[in-house]
């Protein structure tokens, strides 16, 4: 009920095309097909990868965000399609349409933030003076979220960015801050958390509002019920792929959009991960939000004056969890000067902390 109000009248238009979901032979699977009994054909599906092969195997939101190409199941005869992988536990969602078997077009979880955030602010700004206008909204980072989707955030949307460490526990604990709070992680995992009293406001001004005559289109009274209807659809617990694919999906049909629509928001900045293999990880200690590096002390200053010579450089490095590498993060203004500032960080590191001279794409 909430995705149907949500959508409302658009409930009964044709979308452009059949939505292709890749369920990484998971539970996503079965789960939507019980979720589209109660759709009753609001939104047109088609999933694979419904379990014929191992979880998450060549397959899933991890595997299209990190290979930058399409799964299993999906290749060349789905070229220009609006395709959606969920991870094999339905927690992680990166929509994307295929260019050829090999390369496609990625929405992550950087561009489903704005466009959850892009269409929130637009419901706020119908409302009158008031509580619900006045509600604080932010969004929730890690240092891996793109460069370009920040600027978009700060300079378009005019909405503050909170940078935590990597990790939902940590992105969910700082969306609490708001009053609607929206984060995700750039492999899709994230939601919308809003405010208790937020909340409680929204319900309270809904019940107020007469249905005797249709609700305009873009009127107060609109924007409220939608607001009511994004807190049945969105999951606030930390992840639902198939809560995010419905309101991403309101959110398309609302907007009149297509896929090429949302990817031309923004345009990412190239970036490159490394991976340094070194003797201690422990070496490296880190701070503000894992963007810096505290010690040694030497590190910090290279990577500053490597990075001021790279138009749009951004570059910062963190020690792995769980094995002796560090991982090393890059972006510029072309592909050529994000591989290159990675290299340069990735030397300084292999000679500072006295590491095998080994690199390897992670």
């Amino acid at each position: 009920s909430g995705f149907k109000a949500l959508v409302g009248a658009k409930l009964a238009q044709s979308t452009s095309s059949i939505l292709i979901i890749d369920a990484a032979n998971g539970v996503g699977g079965p789960k939507w097909a019980e979720l589209a009994r109660y759709l009753e054909g609001g939104l047109n599906v088609e999933v694979r990868n419904c379990g014929s092969k191992g979880l998450n195997a060549g397959v899933g939101a991890d595997f299209v965000q990190k290979e930058q190409r399409p799964p299993e199941g999906i290749g060349q005869e789905d070229k220009g399609r609006r395709c959606v992988s969920l991870d094999g536990d339905a927690d992680r969602l990166v929509y994307y349409t295929p260019k050829d078997a090999d390369s496609l077009t990625l929405l992550d979880g950087d561009k489903i933030a704005v466009l959850y955030a892009r269409y929130v602010c637009a419901l706020l700004a119908c409302l009158p003076e008031g509580k619900l206008k006045e509600a604080s909204v932010g969004v929730v980072q890690t240092a891996y979220a793109n460069g370009a989707s920040s600027s978009y955030i700060r300079s378009h949307l005019r909405l503050p960015i909170t940078v935590t460490p990597t990790g939902v526990k940590h992105l969910h604990a700082a969306a609490e801050g708001f009053d609607i709070g929206i984060y995700f992680e750039a492999n899709g995992h994230g939601t919308i958390l809003f405010d208790g009293e937020f909340q409680t406001e929204v319900l309270s001004q809904c019940a107020a509002i007469t249905l005797d005559a249709p609700v305009e289109e873009g009127s107060a009274a609109a924007a409220l019920l939608k607001l009511r209807a994004l807190l049945q659809v969105v999951n606030q617990a930390v992840g639902d792929a198939l809560s995010g694919v419905l309101v991403a999906e309101a959110i398309l049909r609302h907007n009149n959009w297509d896929l090429q629509d949302w990817a031309a928001l923004y345009t990412d900045l190239p970036s490159r991960q490394l991976k340094v293999t070194v003797l201690d990880r422990n070496i490296i200690e880190t701070m503000d939000a894992e963007t810096r590096v505290r010690s040694p002390k030497t590190i910090q200053p290279l990577i500053d004056a490597t990075v001021a010579r790279y138009e749009n450089g951004r570059s910062f490095v963190r020690p792995s969890g769980t094995e002796d590498v560090v991982r090393v993060y890059a972006e510029a203004n072309t592909q050529e000067e994000a591989d290159a500032l990675a290299l340069e960080v990735s030397r300084h590191i292999r000679r500072i902390c006295n590491g095998p001279h080994t690199l390897e794409d992670s």
